[in-house]
């Protein structure tokens, strides 16, 4: 199922990290619009991989491993070469550092319930979050080489902040539920042994 339409474009936002993180070295305005693009459109294959797996009944194994892991690959990839850019700098570093957190609990909840073949879901909230977190990265990838009048930085720099907020709480959210498979899983051995 590699070559299904839905992990293809799952393949390319991992294949275009290299080229926005690139971008993102140089100074310019024209990098930044083009790893703008290069980005949205990399966003937009996040929501459309999903969509047309689900529509032709194509949703793999293969797939559902990619998918996670190559939002994750995007967001920190972009969070880190902003940093790296100083285009996020400050106390706007700790909503960075929240959001980079929060995905590692999670891949790493999500891989230990995976080997008890528990599934974690996304949520609603984790969904808006996610957009959120998008719209707010591919604003603060553009920064200062928009238009003047438009104070983008701090535009997304708000965004990442709350961002970072709907990131604590879904991030929250998974622990308890991830929680409470752990202490299940503790338990039964106990059980067998009285």
């Amino acid at each position: 199922m590699l070559t299904s339409l839905p992990n293809i474009l799952t393949l390319s936002r991992i294949v275009v990290l290299p080229v926005i993180v690139a971008l993102l070295y140089w100074t310019g305005p024209w990098a930044s619009w083009i790893a703008l693009a290069i980005f949205v459109v990399a966003s937009v294959t996040d929501w459309l991989d999903g969509y047309i797996a689900r529509l032709w009944n194509e949703v793999s194994p293969l797939g559902r491993f990619l998918d996670p892991i190559a939002d994750k690959l995007l967001v920190a990839a972009v969070i880190v070469m902003l940093v790296a850019s100083e285009r996020v700098t400050g106390l706007v570093v700790l909503p960075a550092l929240v959001i980079l957190c929060r995905e590692i609990l999670v891949s790493g909840l999500r891989e230990y319930l995976a080997e008890i073949r528990v599934p974690m879901p996304v949520s609603r909230l984790a969904k808006w979050k996610t957009a959120l977190q998008m719209v707010a990265l591919g604003i603060l990838i553009v920064g200062e080489a928009g238009p003047p009048e438009i104070p983008l930085r701090l535009i997304g720099e708000v965004g990442l902040w709350i961002a970072a907020g709907l990131t604590m709480i879904t991030g929250y959210d998974y622990l308890v539920r991830g929680l409470q498979h752990m202490r299940g899983d503790a338990a039964k051995p106990a059980e067998k042994k009285a």
